[in-house]
């Protein structure tokens, strides 16, 4: 069965004339980045690469430690703590490539402003959020319905006829982010062709059971205690909204040596409760006064809408985030508490499939 690319004609011309003529590339993502996103950017930075091009990855933050095996993560520029390299690499570019995002804002207020600032640099997105912003970019590549930014890159790569020229390490980084943004392929992977690709990526080489082990297995002990911790002490249970709600202040991150990323798909367990749609996590930034908030649910409970009305975020229907500014983690949690409350109708119906499909 042939994988369908999803992308126009036009946009995969425009955006191969663009890769071919550029000279100097950079590749953007977004706060915090995650599996999906590093996994994107350096697929795209080791392809730009291997055609000849001075391509560097530049992210707002740190990223997680378990994300640190992939070829390429060591030369990753960090905006945060290189502002003098990373300004200087984005007045010298070209091209800038923008991953797994839609909005200038998602990159931080002032690396966001810096890329909308670069006028006489031509951009291209390829993102799968819903939304994005169309003047953000001169090549927009967006898919609402993939399970990932690494899915549709390798459907882009496919597209501009560039399958062949993949390698083993850009393969790795695919499936790295297809498994990280759909859980292990729990969630959001019922397209048949999901499954085509990683045939695909197989075939280049990968090994899939070592990525994974990679991802899952590559923890502190900290961590573990950390995760007890949430599960025993902080995680509030509403059985009539069949919801749930943990809080982490940024001092009791630094009593269990919190590292980045330590924290990764902890707001998907609650979820396990029989019955449940709802999950919360609120977690304050160990180096800013902001509160992190992501949500998961189940069924027609969108974790989308909740984010916008509630939290200043967005995302997917089934799981979103946001961030609360200028308020006490206290605050926070009543702020939890009313969201779910205003979302007592539909977490109350009994008639929605119990089939746990996350988007």
């Amino acid at each position: 069965m042939a994988i369908k690319t999803k992308i126009s004609a036009q946009d995969a011309v425009n955006m191969k004339r663009l890769l071919d003529s550029c000279k100097n590339v950079v590749v953007l993502t977004h706060y915090s980045p995650d599996g999906d996103a590093i996994g994107s950017s350096l697929a795209l930075w080791e392809y730009l690469k291997k055609k000849g091009k001075n391509a560097t990855v530049i992210v707002p933050n740190y990223f997680p430690d378990f994300l640190k095996w992939m070829n390429g993560a060591d030369k990753i520029v960090i905006f945060e703590k290189q502002k003098a390299l990373s300004y200087n690499l984005l007045n010298m570019a070209d091209l800038v490539c923008i991953l797994d995002l839609g909005e200038a804002s998602r990159m931080g207020d002032e690396l966001g402003r810096v890329v909308s600032g670069l006028r006489r640099t031509k951009k291209i997105v390829i993102d799968h959020h819903l939304s994005p912003d169309k003047n953000l970019a001169d090549i927009l590549i967006s898919c609402t319905d993939s399970s990932s930014t690494c899915e549709l890159l390798f459907r882009t790569f496919l597209a501009i006829d560039a399958t062949a020229s993949l390698s083993k390490p850009i393969a790795e980084c695919i499936y790295a982010g297809m498994y990280t943004d759909t859980g292990g392929f729990s969630y959001n992977s019922n397209d048949p062709d999901i499954f085509n690709i990683i045939a695909e990526l197989l075939r280049k080489g990968i090994d899939k059971d070592l990525i994974v082990r990679n991802i899952n297995n590559n923890f502190t002990a900290e961590r573990f205690r950390l995760i007890g911790y949430v599960l025993y002490e902080k995680l509030q249970v509403f059985p009539e909204l069949h919801s749930s709600i943990y809080s982490l202040t940024a001092d009791e991150l630094r009593n269990f040596k919190y590292l980045k990323g330590d924290m990764e798909g902890v707001v998907n367990m609650p979820l396990q409760i029989r019955g449940h749609k709802l999950s919360i996590s609120l977690r304050e930034d160990l180096e800013h006064p902001i509160i992190w908030v992501s949500i998961r649910s189940y069924d027609n409970v969108s974790a989308r809408d909740m984010a916008e009305k509630f939290f200043g975020g967005g995302g997917h229907f089934n799981a979103a985030g946001g961030r609360l500014e200028k308020i006490s983690m206290d605050e926070a949690i009543e702020r939890a508490k009313a969201a779910i409350e205003a979302f007592r109708d539909v977490l109350t119906k009994d008639d929605t499939p119990s089939n746990g499909t996350t988007n």
